[in-house]
């Protein structure tokens, strides 16, 4: 999956930050740095489906990331992030 694009809305950027305690920087080393990404589920909208993206920020953090993924321009709208759980970070390791 190519993504060219990240998107974040600032409320839900403002929610990362203060919730979760991951800015948006470490969301874009997650997609920059060759993530784990699987499918969640169906859209609303045809072809628009959720991903979660798994992987480790440059500071070495396990993140996870959930996004709506736009094919027809490559973007990936970012609607959730926190920290992997334990059971994320084995599934992550066996890679």
């Amino acid at each position: 999956m190519d993504i060219n694009e990240v998107v974040c809305s600032a409320y839900i950027e403002e929610k990362l930050a203060s919730k979760h305690h991951i800015t948006i920087d470490e969301v874009q080393q997650i997609f920059w740095s060759a993530p784990r990404v699987r499918f969640v589920e169906r859209g609303y909208i045809d072809g628009e489906d959720v991903y979660a993206a798994f992987g480790q920020t440059f500071g070495g953090c396990y993140v996870s990331v959930f996004f709506v993924y736009k094919p027809s321009t490559a973007t990936a709208i970012i609607m959730s992030a926190r920290d992997m759980s334990m059971k994320e970070r084995r599934a992550y390791g066996r890679k």
